[in-house]
C-alpha cells in the first residue's frame, strides 16, 4: 500500500501545483501539456480527482496509528 500512497500523494501535490499556478498566474499547466488532446486532458484531472479522494483515507490511517 506505501506505493499506492506515494502515487497518490504526488498526483495531488501536482494537482495542487497545477491549482496553484491557475491561481497565481492564470496558467494551467496541464492544458498547455496536453492541451491539444480534450479526452488526455480530462482523463488526467479525472485520475488526480481520483487521487484526492483517496487521499481522504489518510485521516483515517492516521487516528489509528494515535
Amino acid at each position: 500500500m506505501k506505493t499506492l500512497d506515494a502515487i497518490v500523494l504526488t498526483l495531488v501535490i501536482i494537482g495542487g501545483i497545477n491549482w496553484g499556478l491557475i491561481g497565481f498566474f492564470n496558467f494551467n499547466l496541464v492544458d498547455t501539456l496536453f492541451g491539444g488532446v480534450d479526452w488526455l486532458t480530462r482523463t488526467i484531472y479525472a485520475i488526480v480527482g481520483i487521487a484526492a479522494i483517496y487521499s481522504i483515507a489518510f485521516y483515517g490511517r492516521e487516528r489509528q496509528r494515535n
